[in-house]
């Protein structure tokens, strides 16, 4: 081996040139004038590079390199024109190593460089660079140019790029994500994802650069990242060293929608349900469920109702879809509905009730007959709904049934298709329902939601009555006594749970009880279903162990005589079902003497009880299925085994309580029309009464006081109540209840009855003496305002004599002491 070597050997012409240069860095070279002829900047990047590829980065020379860049930064965009030459020559001869080497040291001086101001030249030609390796088939190339491009991503750039641009790099980069080589699958995959990454950070942050949430842009890395989500396992990784595609891919997705505005949060789930639509990804839907979760999770919170605004308007445009897709769509928007629940308040809140309902509408009228896959589309909107109201408060949820409960279709609309919508609307309402906390009886029921209920709750069809009995037992149910009272038993409940009603709760009893127990009755006469009666039965039951005390008993009493007296007096029933309602109204009985504590009226209670299983255990619970009793004779003239009114009275009384309006008033009866009204004002009441009393010719609208009772025949002077304490004022003062009304309606019926059906004779002697005692009260009368009448004359004559002996006022003398 010679010990002194010449550049120039061996002197192939076409590599002459090529070989000079890096041959002159030789030290062992002889002619180093060679060197001395070039740029300083081109023999400091020649230097770094050994004479053996393998060796890597010459780093002494690289620093120096490094050095002189900072130190004549107008240097450096040469600098990296030069290198990318280089490397375009090394990567044209598969000289691989060479142009790592490049890579490297672009790399290098980027890090260091970075806060010039003359770095967008360098930038230029280092992207170039990239580009340039990411076009060469070599994996390990388009690996190493990737995390250059990464490394370059993560720099803040003080002066902005007008004319930059990442089309290029979107697009390889995106198809690195979905790379099939046998070899380096994953790792060219992570490059893809992590490349897509340093994009999105780049192009973000700054908006002076090139709209990477433009379509043609999303449309590449959503599907990219969906891709790599959807092909392996979706669990998080510990291990931050050993990052799989799928785990990537389903981080930069969440720094993708969480760096997305309002205007651009669209542009993400477009491509998105499209990715799902083509891969047919809905069913079954555990990764369009994983996704969205993602979504709505990383989606900034004031942004999270256009994902569901935007996914029902997805499944509109699928209304022609097959049910498992529509329901596989309506199950991922229950999933991810309460999410955007807590940042959705006021019109935005109904906005998606009323898109949901308009979906079941739509679902109901377009199909003849439900199919079991319908019907599973239809059961996920409701959870849906329920789901969405369920994360919202309470006074929402009031305002959301309230809502629904307008939209469901009138009564007089008897066509299958209005039957199917009022059942699947009602069940919509039981879902928000179950969702409410009761507290208060008078929020949970206002007058506006309680009217239309009371009026579903006599609807023909038997299912959307049970829905609405389901409805109040929700609603009713403050101490999760539902189960408990499920069925029909004139046994002890061991197991309920009972606190007295609150102020609020017996006001509420006094205005609207009456029409929820009159909507009761009609609904138990309208059909003698077994689950029909025992759902109705359950929300008697709720009813009587949520507000029973001592001023509502006897109205609760009424409304079970109301129930015997429909089973003994209404023909158009069935015999099983009238021993169905006796065996309610006992069951019924036995409960409130049980509930409220009253001994003397369980004692009876039970009377009727044991003498009803000696001779007619078919007016006892259980209640009697119609098809199985339907050859049976059943005796239903026992009235000995009957509630008697009276005797309920005396076991009030001997308990020491008042029975005065069991006693007057009349048990409830079929079709009583109930108008759960507002609180009037005196003066309305004041102007009622005037107007009534200005129409007393005709006899049916005769509206008689307390002060009339007395001299009407045939009736008693209500007597006033023996105590006088503070509760019996609050009584006497508060507005008259729908009890005491209609005690006066009847009280004046009665008045009618007499006047019209009694003999004129019988009135006239029933009157006279009353007559006599007003006229012999007015002789008094008259009387004595004679005597007072002479009285004052005589005073009068006197003062005026007295008066014309005394001096005038002007001739009085005064004492020297009033003097001025």
């Amino acid at each position: 081996m010679a010990l002194i070597r010449c550049c120039f050997e061996p002197p192939e012409l076409p590599e002459f040139f090529d070989s000079f240069v890096q041959r002159c860095t030789d030290p062992s070279c002889c002619c180093g004038c060679c060197s001395a002829l070039r740029p300083r900047y081109k023999r400091l990047v020649d230097n770094i590079f050994p004479v053996n590829p393998e060796d890597g980065l010459v780093k002494s020379n690289m620093e120096k390199l490094t050095f002189y860049s900072l130190s004549s930064p107008d240097k450096l965009d040469r600098i990296g024109e030069y290198l990318y030459q280089k490397a375009t020559k090394d990567i044209n001869r598969k000289r691989y190593k060479l142009a790592e080497i490049a890579m490297e040291a672009m790399d290098l001086l980027l890090q260091a460089c970075h806060a010039q101001t003359t770095l967008n030249l360098f930038v230029e030609s280092f992207l170039r660079m990239v580009q340039k390796l990411l076009e060469d088939s070599n994996p390990n190339l388009k690996i190493m140019a990737t995390n250059s491009f990464v490394k370059f991503a993560n720099i803040n750039e003080d002066t902005p790029s007008y004319h930059r641009r990442y089309d290029f790099f979107i697009s390889k980069f995106s198809s690195m994500c979905h790379s099939d080589a046998a070899s380096l699958r994953d790792s060219l995959r992570l490059a893809g994802i992590k490349g897509l990454q340093g994009v999105i950070r780049k192009t973000v942050s700054d908006d002076l650069v090139e709209n990477i949430w433009e379509a043609q842009h999303m449309e590449k890395i959503v599907p990219s990242l969906l891709f790599n989500m959807q092909s392996g396992d979706l669990t998080p990784v510990e291990d931050a060293t050993n990052v799989t595609p799928p785990a990537l891919a389903e981080e930069v997705l969440r720094e993708l929608v969480g760096r997305a505005s309002f205007g651009h949060i669209r542009s993400v789930l477009k491509p998105l349900l499209t990715h799902l639509d083509r891969h047919e990804l809905w069913v079954p839907n555990t990764f369009a469920i994983h996704t969205f979760r993602i979504v709505m999770i990383s989606i900034q919170p004031q942004y999270s109702y256009t994902v569901v605004e935007t996914l029902m308007q997805h499944l509109d445009s699928n209304f022609k879809s097959s049910p498992k897709t529509r329901t596989s769509l309506a199950v991922v928007l229950s999933k991810i509905i309460a999410i955007a629940a807590g940042e959705s308040v006021g019109p935005s809140a109904l906005d998606i009730i009323n898109n949901l309902l308009t979906h079941l509408r739509t679902s109901v009228s377009t199909t003849t007959e439900i199919t079991p896959e319908e019907s599973q589309y239809q059961e996920a909107l409701i959870n849906a709904l329920g789901e969405f109201a369920n994360h919202h408060p309470d006074y929402q949820k009031i305002e959301i049934m309230l809502f629904i409960m307008n939209t469901v279709p009138d009564l007089s609309k008897k066509s299958r298709g209005d039957q199917m919508l009022q059942n699947i609307l009602l069940k919509s309402l039981l879902k928000v329902g179950t969702q409410y906390s009761t507290v208060s009886f008078e929020k949970a029921f206002p007058a506006s939601f309680l009217q239309p209920l009371l009026k579903m709750a006599r609807a023909p069809h038997d299912p959307t009555r049970m829905v609405v009995m389901q409805i109040f037992q929700a609603l009713l149910d403050r101490h999760q006594n539902e189960q408990v009272l499920s069925s029909v038993s004139v046994k002890p409940y061991p197991a309920l749970s009972q606190e007295p009603p609150s102020r609020s709760d017996i006001i509420f009893t006094h205005k609207y009880g009456a029409n929820i127990m009159q909507a009761l009755i009609d609904s138990m006469a309208l059909s003698d279903r077994v689950d029909a009666l025992t759902s109705s039965f359950n929300t008697a039951a709720l009813l009587i162990v949520e507000m029973s005390c001592n001023e509502t008993v006897q109205e609760f009493l009424l409304f079970i005589l109301g129930i015997q007296q429909v089973a003994s007096t209404v023909d158009t029933l069935g015999n099983v079902h009238k021993c169905n309602l006796h065996a309610i109204s006992i069951a019924l009985l036995v409960l409130i003497s049980r509930v409220s504590g009253i001994n003397n009226l369980l004692d009876y209670a039970q009377k009727i009880v044991d003498a009803r299983r000696e001779e007619a255990t078919h007016f006892l619970p259980p209640l009697l299925e119609p098809k199985k009793m339907s050859g049976k004779n059943l005796n239903l003239a026992l009235p000995h085994l009957s509630i008697d009114k009276l005797a309920l009275g005396e076991c009030l009384q001997n308990a020491g309580m008042d029975a005065q309006r069991l006693n007057t008033g009349t048990p409830y009866t079929l079709n009583q029309t109930d108008h759960p009204g507002h609180r009037h004002s005196w003066v309305e009441s004041v102007s009622t009464q005037l107007t009534q009393r200005n129409s007393s010719a005709d006899l049916t609208v005769y509206n008689g006081d307390v002060d009339s009772v007395s001299s009407s025949p045939g009736v008693c002077k209500k007597l006033l109540a023996p105590e006088f304490n503070f509760e019996a004022m609050k009584r006497a003062l508060a507005e008259p209840t729908e009890a005491a009304k209609r005690e006066q309606r009847e009280r004046q019926m009665q008045i009618v009855r007499n006047f019209r059906e009694g003999e004129f004779d019988d009135l006239m002697r029933r009157t006279e003496p009353k007559h006599d005692l007003i006229q012999n009260r007015l002789n008094e009368l008259f009387n004595s305002l004679a005597v007072e009448r002479q009285i004052t004359q005589s005073d009068n004559k006197a003062a005026q004599l007295q008066a014309s002996n005394e001096k005038p006022i002007y001739e009085t003398n005064f004492p020297e002491l009033f003097y001025y």
